[in-house]
């Protein structure tokens, strides 16, 4: 059963791992269309806004190309280098107050996003009738070849359009022809959170759905594990009136016997105190029926029915019936009070001292020793054996439900790890305390605390 619960809760888990994932995938894939539209949207614009410099200052626009056409003509002369017309270009006069023009026309086209932009020049090369084309320079779209813009990087910039010019010239009884290549690179501050609020509903639905399932997979997980811990309360008690069932109908067996003998029958005595033990495991038998049929253990825990007992005849008569039993074991008693009136349970308490006798008996005593004494203003019942004892490490878990001290990596004893336990739910029950303590080869001391 726990290992196919175990089984269900892996593959569920797995099962939401997958369609978590394919939800994130699912919202990654949109993310990426709105950033897709996003970009299409703000090109269209910026389109419309600078596909020609010259409808935002003619005048500038014809600065540039004069000086263009200069420097096309100083190189055809050999007056600058390479290196000198790609710094006269990058340092022209005009490159702040372009700048500043473009950005006021995005200001005023586009007043709800805030944009930052980059015009690098990506090619300078001129062509002659007579001669071969003359790269001057031709690079990758860089920074540092910016003509105008505010840009300090590309890196989180996209690019909105490449802007191809061509100029026709005519020097030295030879035309040329120069052709140019910019690209403008725009950021706009802020595009995630745009891009998060056009997914929100998106985004709030996946959410849900994720918390949905994880939400029913927990309360699923929860109502399998409280059904799971119904069941073992149930085989719990079951193995508990099991258990408990064993003591008196093996009491009443050999009390069957003893009074086939002829001896015992002659004698009133001896027959009276058998009879009278025939009877009192008789009427625990039935008390253990009628709890199995009220199933007090199930869901309700103890239901105690206390009665007012003088506690040291209440222990010698348990005593007595166990010496039926066991009569191969030495039974002592010395009791250090006398006439104490206690308000217990009669049938749980003794459940309670036939549980830890029987356990010293299963592991190995010959003789028992059990003492009543007043301790601290409560009712002390020490169970002391000769057994072989417990570990030091392990004696904090003998009350642990299932728990059962091994020797070695067997259990040479036979039991289902309850008697103990049970035993410690009773003394709760009564609002006592238990406590082991023991060597290992030198036996074990029980001692039961009871409010006086």
């Amino acid at each position: 059963m726990k290992q196919r619960i175990n089984l269900l809760i892996a593959f569920s888990v797995i099962a939401l791992i997958v369609l978590s994932t394919v939800q994130c995938y699912l919202v990654k894939t949109t993310y990426d269309y709105k950033v897709a539209q996003f970009h299409t949207e703000i090109k269209n614009e910026i389109a419309k806004i600078s596909n020609n410099y010259s409808d935002i200052d003619s005048v500038i626009v014809a600065k540039k190309e004069a000086l263009y056409k200069q420097l096309s003509q100083n190189y055809i002369q050999k007056k600058n280098t390479r290196l000198e017309v790609k710094k006269y270009i990058l340092e022209n006069e005009y490159r702040d107050v372009l700048t500043q023009k473009i950005q006021r026309k995005f200001e005023m086209e586009l007043p709800n996003l805030k944009i930052d932009f980059a015009i690098v020049l990506n090619k300078f090369i001129l062509s002659q009738n007579t001669k071969k084309a003359d790269t001057i320079f031709s690079e990758k779209p860089l920074i540092q070849n910016k003509l105008y813009g505010n840009l300090a990087s590309l890196n989180h910039a996209f690019l909105v359009r490449n802007y191809v010019g061509t100029t026709n010239g005519f020097y030295a009884n030879q035309d040329y022809q120069l052709l140019t290549e910019d690209s403008m690179y725009i950021s706009v501050i802020d595009w995630e959170m745009i891009i998060l609020r056009r997914m929100m509903i998106v985004l709030i639905l996946s959410l849900l759905s994720i918390l949905t399932l994880i939400t029913l997979f927990v309360i699923a997980i929860k109502a399998l594990i409280k059904q799971k811990k119904v069941n073992e309360i149930k085989t719990d008690f079951i193995n508990n009136i099991t258990h408990e069932l064993k003591t008196p109908l093996a009491t009443l067996g050999i009390s069957t016997k003893i009074l086939e003998r002829k001896d015992i029958r002659d004698n009133d005595e001896n027959f009276n105190t058998i009879v009278n033990t025939i009877s009192r495991q008789n009427n625990r038998l039935q008390n253990l029926i009628d709890q199995v049929m009220a199933n007090s253990l199930a869901e309700n825990g103890i239901d105690l029915q206390k009665e007012t007992i003088e506690t040291e005849d209440f222990i010698a008569t348990i005593v007595n019936d166990f010496k039926i039993t066991y009569p191969e074991i030495d039974i002592k008693t010395s009791f250090q009070t006398q006439n104490t009136n206690l308000v217990l349970d009669k049938f749980y308490l003794t459940t309670a001292l036939l549980n830890v006798l029987e356990n010293a008996v299963k592991y190995g005593c010959n003789t028992i020793t059990i003492k009543t004494k007043i301790h601290q203003n409560q009712f002390s019942i020490s169970i002391e054996d000769d057994g072989i004892g417990i570990e030091k490490k392990k004696q904090s878990l003998l009350f642990e439900k299932f728990y059962r001290v091994e020797q070695g990596n067997l259990h040479n004893t036979k039991g289902l790890g309850l008697g103990l336990y049970y035993v410690d739910q009773i003394i709760k029950a009564h609002q006592g305390s238990i406590n082991v303590v023991s060597d290992l080869g030198k036996g074990t001391l029980f001692t039961i605390l009871l409010k006086v």
